[in-house]
């Protein structure tokens, strides 16, 4: 995904949210539990499954945990939204610390 489809994607998000007027709802803090609740969704898929099974999803398998990861993605841009944060800058900055914290 480009830059400009995830600030595409980000606009269209808090469109959609203000057009529901769900701002008053839209706390880091809330969001932050919401994310936590669709992470442990997607966990979900993957419960119960060996390592292979978990790379071997069927079709419907995989159906659900592509919503999954779209509602975990969702949650976590509108924290960014919220708190002005950059994802993609923020993931090279991580990035880079984990490669002075975990050298080659």
């Amino acid at each position: 995904m480009s830059n400009r489809d995830l600030n595409a994607l980000r606009a269209a998000l808090e469109a959609f949210a203000d057009a529901r007027q769900w701002d008053r709802y839209h706390s880091p803090k809330n969001l932050c539990m919401a994310l936590s609740v669709e992470v442990a969704e997607l966990t979900e898929h993957f419960q119960w499954k060996t390592e292979i099974e978990s790379r071997t999803l069927t079709d419907a398998e995989r159906s659900g945990v592509i919503d999954e990861v779209a509602d975990v993605l969702l949650y976590l841009l509108q924290i960014c939204n919220k708190l002005n944060i950059d994802p993609v800058e923020a993931g090279f900055e991580k990035m880079a610390k984990n490669a002075l914290k975990y050298p080659v």
